[in-house]
Formats: C-alpha cells, structure tokens, sequence
C-alpha cells in the first residue's frame, strides 16, 4: 500500500491518484492478457479462418465445374477476385496431368505437386488437418522453393484433380502485423484512457475535496463557507446534508457559548452580589449627594424668592433641570452596569460582521466630531466576524468612542484600528493628547472613578463608562486595555473570532 504523510497524519494516496492508478492498472493488464491471447492464439484463428476459405473456394470450384462453366469469362472475373482477395492459386488437371485450368502462368510447379499428393509421394511430408470425402486439408513445405503452404486437394471428378493453396508466410505476416498494430493501439488506448480517467476523476473528486475542507473547516467552528458545487447526485446531496449540518452546528453552538457564559455569570455573580451591593449603594449615595443637594437648594431659593426677577428664576430652574437629567442619566448607566454586572442583561452570543458595527458607530458620532474639529480615521476591513452580544459590543465601541472624543487634543485624531490576533479581533481606539497618569491607569476601570473630575463634570459624564466597558468584556470573557503613548492614549478590545 503506498503511503503519504500531511500535515501530521499518515493516510494513502489520494481518491483522484487511486481512481487513476486502478484504471490504468486494469486496462494495462487488460491489454497485456489480450496481447499474450493473440500471441499465442491469433495464428491458430488466422488458420482456423483460412481452411474454411480454401474450402468455400473448393465449394465455388466445383459448383463451377459441375455447371460447366469453368473457363468462361464470368468463372475468370470470380476466381481471380477470390484468389486475389485470399492470397491464393489453385489448379485443375486431369488424369494424365494435362492443365484443365490454372490461376498462374506457369503451372509445372503446382502441377508436380498435386501429382505428388496424388501419388502420395508428398504426403509423407504433410501434416493432415482435415480429410473429407473429396478433399484433405494439410500443410505441405514446397521441396522446390522451400516455402510451407496450406493447401486443399482432392479429385473434381473420377478423371480430373484439383489444388488450392495458399502461403503460410503470409498467414504469419498478417498474425505479425495485426499484434504489432494491437501493441500501438493498445499503448494508444493506455495513454488517452489515462487522460480520459484523470479527467473524470477531476469532476469526481474535486467535489468530494470541497465537501473534505468544509467539513475540515466546520471541525474548527468556521462555518462561512458552504457548499455550493455540483457533482453527482449522491455528493449534491451530500453537500446540502453538510451545509444543513453546518447551520445547525452554529446555531447550537451559539446556544452553548450563551448558556456557558450565563452559567459562568451566575457562579461569579452568587460570589460578588454582597460586595456588589454595597459598593452600588455607596456609590450611588455618594453621586447623587452633590446634584439632589443642588436641586434641594435651588428649589428651596425659588421657593423663598431669594430673586425675584425672570432671568434669575429661569436660572434656577435651568440648574434644577440640568441637575435632574444628569441624575437621571447617572440612574440609567447604573441600572446597565448592574444588569451587565448580575447577568441580567439577556445577552445573546452571535457571530456577526464587527467591521459594520464600527462604521455604524463611527458615523453616528459624525456631527459631535465635526463641531469639535476632530478627524476619524478608520480602514474598513471586511470578513471580521466576531463572537459576541452585538448589542454590548456596540455599547464598548460607544464608550470607547466617546471618551476619545471628550478627551482628544494635539493634532485632534482619532484613530481606529481592527484586525484579527490568533483566535480574536483586536479593536483599539487612540486619540491624540496628553497621556493618562500613571498612577491613576490602574483605577480607570473602578465605578465612579475621575482622572479630570472638572473636565468629566463639563460633559456631564459620570464616571461610569469604562467600568460598563470592564463588566461587558468580562461577562464575554474577552480581554480590554488601555495604552500610553507620548502623543495620546489608546483604548483596546478584544472579541473571540471562534
């Protein structure tokens, strides 16, 4: 058995070379078994073939003669077209050896020879194939011109004789000219069968190949590629089974991933809901401290009239309402954060195109970047499919987005950048400006926390957005970060691509 090795594992040839390899096989030997045949045999045929032509002619002959016929001009016309078409002379004489009627000019010749058979001085050196009542079939070698012939001889009637003959040399021509003819052919056949084969073989097995690398593919959780080739009916089928297999090995999966990460949630989440809660509560107390104080004490102003005039009571009551909807803001980033942080969120694993939901995300921010002067720069990278809650990716890329924006100064860039990193997609976002502190990288991702209170206080921000960006990352399991650079700071993200 012929082996290969590939890519590790050690299997036999392929389909398409056996299929070729078989084929060629089988018909060589075909034709070296009807090679062997037709030298050892073919002769015999010819043989076989020429007695019954001697006697067909014996059988014309005398029907000729017993019609009286021989000698005509029609007689003349038919033998020499039998004799010339089977090689053949034949000869009539009568008792005393006088020439009734010869195919050849000069007769003595075959006329001492059928003497010879007559009176048996020849037959001795005969080899008898067949006897008759009229005539006997042999082989006799010519003691004149040393040539061997198969003749037919017999007697027409009581006083006339007759003999046909025709050369064995040309009988074993013919054998040796049709096995050289059947080698050409034969070797002819080989190499055209070859080609026909391979071609054949092609349209067999290049779909199975395809079916082989989906299949191949699929093993390794990639199901973009389906089967879409044709083949015969029973690998079409075969195909559609693969790809139905495909779609339901996705949508299981999918399933799995969402039912593990949830299970996962729920251990961690029995393990820090205590700390979780309290941490929430003192939080929120302390957040809502300044902006309910604000409200308590400009209404509390309203109320007593400290200003009477329009202008400052529309002043009060446009802090009161700011304060309020900064409140209420900071409530709805809590109650996401939370959901997020309890597995409450509903989140649902998917494999979708992350190159999209960057450019959507980019243009929803275009009219906060022109008004600012900021220039977003992004190459789009098509076939980025990602595994995750496409919802809470979104939110990432958001916060990510949105705090290059708040915090971009220098050359006023952002940059964004996306590309595959073994098994994930790697997302990060720089912005032009002044680095983060050192000492404060490490507390970026804690609830509340402000590396420029007075800056994050002017767009209303409330501290919480990277801390949402952390509980999503890690309630997917994936890997997020941040870098320093001399000239600005980069937000990353990582999404698993299997």
């Amino acid at each position: 058995m012929i082996l290969l090795q590939e890519k590790g594992h050690i299997g036999r040839l392929s389909l398409k070379k056996e299929l070729i390899i078989i084929f060629v096989l089988l018909l060589t030997g075909t034709l070296v078994v009807c090679g062997i045949v037709n030298s050892f045999f073919l002769e015999d045929f010819y043989l076989r073939d020429k007695e019954k032509k001697l006697v067909e002619t014996y059988r014309a002959l005398k029907t000729s003669y017993d019609a009286g016929t021989i000698g005509t001009d029609e007689f003349n016309s038919e033998m020499i077209k039998i004799c010339s078409i089977n090689n053949m002379d034949f000869i009539i004489t009568d008792a005393a050896s006088n020439t009734v009627y010869s195919t050849m000019s000069d007769s003595d010749q075959i006329t001492m020879q059928l003497r010879g058979m007559i009176f048996e001085r020849e037959q001795n050196r005969s080899e008898i194939i067949e006897s008759a009542e009229n005539y006997v079939i042999s082989k006799v070698k010519d003691p004149f011109s040393g040539s061997e012939y198969l003749i037919i001889w017999g007697n027409m009637d009581v006083d006339n004789f007759f003999l046909i003959r025709t050369p064995m040399e040309s009988i074993r021509e013919s054998v040796r000219m049709s096995i050289r003819f059947f080698h050409i052919v034969g070797i002819a056949a080989v190499l055209i069968s070859a080609l026909v084969i391979w071609y054949a073989a092609k349209k067999i097995t290049d779909p199975v190949e395809k079916l082989s690398r989906i299949s191949r593919q699929v093993s390794e959780l990639d199901f973009s590629e389906k089967y879409d080739g044709g083949g015969a009916k029973e690998i079409a089928l075969l195909g559609a089974d693969i790809n139905t297999m495909s779609e339901k090995l996705e949508t299981t999966i999918s399933d799995l991933k969402s039912t593990q990460l949830e299970l996962l949630k729920d251990i961690e989440e029995r393990e820090r809901a205590d700390e979780r809660r309290s941490e929430f509560i003192a939080n929120v107390s302390h957040e809502l401290k300044t902006p309910i104080a604000l409200v308590k004490g400009y209404a509390e102003g309203l109320k007593e009239g400290v200003n009477d005039d329009a202008e400052s009571r529309e002043f009060y009551c446009d802090v009161i309402m700011d304060e309020a909807e900064k409140m209420d803001h900071l409530v709805k980033r809590l109650i996401l954060l939370n959901q997020v942080e309890s597995g409450r969120d509903g989140m649902v694993m998917e494999r979708f195109d992350i190159n999209e939901l960057i450019v959507n995300c980019i243009q929803s921010f275009d009219m906060v970047t022109e008004e600012s002067g900021i220039k977003v720069f992004y190459t789009e990278k098509q076939g980025l499919f990602v595994w995750a809650d496409e919802y809470q990716a979104e939110e990432v890329l958001r916060n990510y987005i949105s705090n290059a924006i708040h915090y971009c100064d220098g050359k006023k860039e952002i940059h964004i950048k996306a590309g595959s990193e073994g098994e994930a997609v790697r997302i990060s976002v720089f912005n032009s400006g002044s680095p983060i502190p050192e000492e404060s990288i490490d507390r970026l991702w804690d609830k509340f926390y402000k590396v420029d209170r007075a800056r994050t206080r002017e767009y209303g921000g409330s501290g919480l957005g990277l801390s949402i960006v952390k509980a999503i990352m890690e309630s997917m399991k994936g890997r997020y970060g941040v870098v320093n650079y001399d000239d600005g700071v980069e937000f990353w993200c990582e999404f698993a691509s299997k």
